[in-house]
Formats: structure tokens, sequence, C-alpha cells
């Protein structure tokens, strides 16, 4: 299990703010739901947190100690797995050789494919040799969040997991989630707009407008009147 703590983050495009002294907390064993309108600074709070994007000010730690110096590569090493927005597979490969891309940051003598990915995800057991150009979008989501998977992480970072997806995929997703929060303890923190998704999952909620957090509070604030009005368009 992991602790995240994000502190007063200030992040920039050129002169625009993105993110304005954001700070959040995903707890270990939790469920923690990043929600607001597009274009509010969800997607870049994720990618400063996987240090894709430049931060300004403010740090980010995990279990205490900051990680705001690591490269992506450094902070995957230190028990983060990412699922991007768009899932950026490669179409060009093989399900099994997508998979085999998450394994470089592990030990040589650890380096393969979990069996419990397969139980969580059957489907990708079907289609190992399959292109990933080749799958349905749910069906590539799956394989992003294993890729993610496959590299131990202690906490997993999704970045609008039901973007495009079909509703009976969605369903083995929140299953997915749920099985690894509650049987592996992993740590989760997840962005995204469709507000039943978080209702159904989430523990922890956090509401953003404008690059800075404007609600916190459990997952069941969600039906507040005064809590919605910040997600209507």
């Amino acid at each position: 299990m992991i602790n995240l703590s994000v502190t007063g983050l200030d992040v920039y495009y050129g002169a625009a703010q993105a993110l304005r002294g954001v700070s959040l907390d995903a707890r270990p064993g939790s469920i923690t739901c990043v929600l607001g309108r597009n274009g509010v600074g969800k997607s870049s709070l994720l990618r400063a947190i996987m240090g894709l994007q430049p931060v300004k000010g403010g740090d980010i730690a995990i279990d205490g100690k900051s990680i705001g110096s690591l490269a992506p590569y450094a902070r995957v090493a230190s028990g983060l797995g990412y699922v991007p927005q768009g899932r950026e597979i490669f179409p060009l490969l093989t399900v099994e050789e997508n998979l085999q891309t998450g394994l470089t940051v592990l030990p040589r003598a650890e380096r393969h494919v979990d069996a419990e990915i397969f139980r969580l995800f059957p489907v990708l057991k079907t289609m190992l040799a399959r292109r990933g150009g080749d799958l349905s979008g749910g069906q590539q989501q799956q394989l992003a969040i294993a890729r993610a998977l496959v590299t131990q992480p202690r906490l997993l970072v999704l970045d609008e997991p039901t973007e495009g997806i079909q509703p009976s995929i969605i369903k083995d997703i929140v299953h997915a989630i749920r099985f690894l929060r509650d049987t592996a303890g992993m740590t989760i923190l997840l962005v995204e707009q469709y507000l039943d998704f978080c209702r159904a999952l989430a523990d922890h909620v956090y509401i953003m407008d404008r690059g800075e957090v404007v609600h916190s509070g459990p997952a069941a604030d969600l039906d507040r009147p005064e809590v919605r009005r910040h997600l209507m368009v």
C-alpha cells in the first residue's frame, strides 16, 4: 500500500496556468476520484504526478518522501502505475508484446505477466497474438490497465477509464478496480467524468474547476445539489 500526497501544485503551459495550488491525498487501500468539466486541469494533474508535465510549484510525495525530482520511469519503479487518457497502447504490437513493454521496469527475475491479470481480464488471454490496434476500444482499455498492472504498482493512476467504452466492459473495469482495492489493497487515483462510475467506486472525491480544487469529501457528497452544481455544464 502507498499514500500519495499532492501539496500546492502549480502547473503552467507557457503563460497559462493549468493548476493553481492543487492539493489532494490518495490514501492506502482506497479509491480517490477527481471530477470536473472538460479543461479544468484533471489530466494535467495526473501528468504532473507521473512526471510527464513540469511543475512550477508545490510537491508530490509518496509515503512522505518527495518524488518531485524523479523521472517518469523512476516514479513507475517507485510503485506508480499509469493508464493515460486515450489508452496509448502500441497498435502494431500484439497484446502479449504490449504487456511485455511494461515489464522493463522490473528486475529480470520478475519479468513475467502475473496470472491474476488474466483472471481480471480473461479476454486478453484469448487475444495474446492479436495486434493491439485490432481490439475494440473497451478491449484496448483493458489492455492499457493490464499493461500498467504488470509493473506491479502499489498506486494505480487512471485517466478517464470509461471514455468511449461500452457499458458491458465498464462493468468489467468496475469489478477489476474494486478487486484491486479490496483484495490487493491497492491505492487508486482516477480522473473521470462519468458520475455514476465514480459514485459506484469512489471512497473520496475531489472536484476541480479552473485549475483548482473546489470541493473535497466522501463520495456520498455527489448526491448533494450544492456539490453537483460544480459538475454542471
